[in-house]
């Protein structure tokens, strides 16, 4: 547990204190954009391999319980991932002035387009979405340093990003802030953006209900847990 503790430390560490705050602008100003993101990448596939490693070798010790909220937690655990595939999975592939390297797409007319109305951050509450349900579905120790650590990410990184742009892209971020919001369907509830289904319908949804498939009849191979319920295994 004490190495898993440490890498999710310097997981959220990176993300949330290097990347997250000014001391990003002294280092690109210092080094330049491009080579901070190759550094930043490294380090981050660094990181994840160092946190799944420590998951796996916490996880052989025996499970020490936090909590357990019954079985009943696992049966929505199909529609709840679900969810976070198809709104994570098109948010990597829509134009998104949040998205590293895509800060011009916020001069773009019609940029606030599908799941953008929903919220600017659609890949990270994806994300967010999975880990809580793990975290909820899990309840072991182990499980609750490394999906609590994706967890806080996801969250925190959404304000962080925030912050960044506004820092960066000034007047053309206000403008697309205006429009979207953080918090999923805040923009929408408070008359700022409509939802639009018809926007949502495209291949980007096709590409995330395929991947989201794949992983639900792989996930016992994959990670040695059916997430089906009565633990039912298709093969």
């Amino acid at each position: 547990m004490t190495m898993l503790i440490a890498a999710a430390l310097f997981f959220l560490l990176l993300h949330l204190v290097v990347a997250g705050t000014q001391a990003r602008d002294v280092i690109v100003g210092a080094i330049g954009e491009r080579p901070y993101l190759g550094l930043f990448s490294l380090a981050s596939l660094g990181g994840i391999v160092w946190l799944v490693m420590a998951y796996n070798a916490a996880t052989k010790e025996g499970p020490a319980l936090a909590w357990d909220l019954g079985p009943g937690v696992t049966h929505v655990g199909i529609i709840v991932v679900g969810l976070a595939f198809l709104l994570g999975v098109p948010g990597l592939l829509v134009p998104n002035p949040t998205a590293v390297m895509q800060g011009d797409a916020a001069k773009r007319e019609g940029v606030v387009h599908g799941i953008l109305r929903i919220t600017r951050h659609p890949f990270l509450w994806g994300v967010a979405l999975w880990a809580a349900f793990h975290l909820a579905a899990n309840g072991d120790q182990a499980s609750a340093v490394f999906f609590g650590t994706f967890l806080v990410l996801a969250v925190a990184g959404t304000f962080s990003i925030d912050g960044k742009r506004k820092r960066k892209l000034g007047a053309d971020w206000d403008a697309f802030a205006k429009s979207t919001s953080n918090i999923p369907f805040g923009a929408i509830l408070t008359g700022r953006n409509s939802l639009k289904f018809g926007e949502l319908v495209s291949y980007r949804m096709v590409v995330a209900l395929i991947l989201f498939l794949v992983v639900l009849f792989a996930h016992r191979w994959l990670f040695g847990v059916s997430p089906f319920p009565g633990g039912w295994s298709p093969y």
